[in-house]
């Protein structure tokens, strides 16, 4: 798995992308569509533009709902005991706002709530305490680690000694909180957020905004060029091609689980990781007030049947 970024024009703030690196640039104001859309900023893409702030809708007490077992007595043997916390969120969100995570309209309808939901329950997933969510509620299995370690494995890739070189006695495991393995993932994204992540992995263990924003990051990059991010088949920016809907693959949920995890989940029929995913989304759309039905059908929520744009030999761990 690789991350091949092309820069954004901004000064503000420089976040790399890889797809159509035009469909996050702010440009010129539409007639009809700024009407529609108020005081959005509007994006070079048809009828897509990003406004607003996740603390719009997103409050305090919905993110204690959704991980109200963090820090109780279940998971006191866990090093993550009150790192992390709502305010490190809305921080590491900050950032990533400008570029639409969480604050996009497509078509006049907002994606923003939905987004959060979605990019919330892969991060559960990926941080539980493996309790079963058929038996308990997905909140009990939620946020319960910041890092996995592998002692069998430094995660050093040494095609990559050029560009980003392994520093020595460094193991680059999983870490944040939808976590990231690998040298070039740990240079790639430390290169955008301006922290030396290659000599100091363990930054992302010791700051809970970091592991959010090194967890938004990726959300919002693709896993290789030409293909999209997670961030893009969710909020339906992405448009599937020819090949894309031979292999049943569409804009929506499932697909992000396609761009994230590839054969690990997906193209296997009905499995327990799958819906284990779409039972925290579920679950967290409830608690954020928006219906159900608004996922759309199986096939969009799902990616049981959906061919992966990444086999197992280059998919994240």
């Amino acid at each position: 798995m690789e991350y091949k970024c092309c820069a954004l024009l901004t000064t503000a703030l420089i976040l790399v992308m890889i797809v159509n690196c035009d469909a996050l640039i702010r440009c010129a104001k539409r007639n009809e569509f700024e009407r529609e859309c108020a005081s959005c900023h509007v994006l070079k893409a048809p009828n897509c533009c990003v406004e607003g702030a996740i603390t719009d809708y997103f409050q305090i007490n919905q993110f204690e709902k959704m991980f109200s077992n963090r820090d109780s007595l279940e998971v006191e043997s866990h090093a993550n005991k009150a790192f992390w916390d709502y305010q490190s969120f809305i921080t590491a969100s900050a950032y990533f706002q400008p570029y639409g995570f969480g604050t996009t309209y497509i078509n006049r309808k907002f994606t923003g709530t939905k987004e959060v939901a979605a990019f919330l329950a892969h991060v559960a997933t990926k941080t539980s305490c493996e309790y079963n969510v058929t038996t308990k509620e997905p909140s009990a299995s939620s946020l319960c680690h910041y890092k996995k370690t592998n002692s069998n494995s430094y995660y050093c890739d040494e095609q990559y000694k050029n560009t980003y070189p392994c520093t020595s006695g460094i193991a680059y495991y999983s870490r944040g909180a939808l976590p990231i393995y690998w040298n070039y993932n740990y240079g790639e994204a430390g290169k955008e957020l301006d922290v030396d992540l290659l000599n100091h992995p363990e930054y992302i263990e010791q700051n809970a905004t970091l592991a959010f924003q090194v967890a938004i990051w990726r959300w919002m990059m693709p896993i290789k060029e030409h293909q999209p991010s997670a961030h893009e088949v969710f909020i339906g920016y992405w448009k599937p091609t020819k090949d894309d809907t031979l292999g049943k693959r569409v804009s929506g949920f499932g697909a992000t689980m396609n761009v994230l995890y590839g054969d690990l989940v997906c193209g296997q029929g009905d499995n327990e990781s799958m819906n284990n995913i779409i039972a925290h989304y579920l679950y967290y759309l409830d608690l954020m007030g928006v219906n159900r039905e608004e996922t759309g059908p199986n096939e969009v929520l799902s990616c049981a049947k959906q061919v992966v744009f990444n086999p197992s030999s280059s998919s994240s761990p």
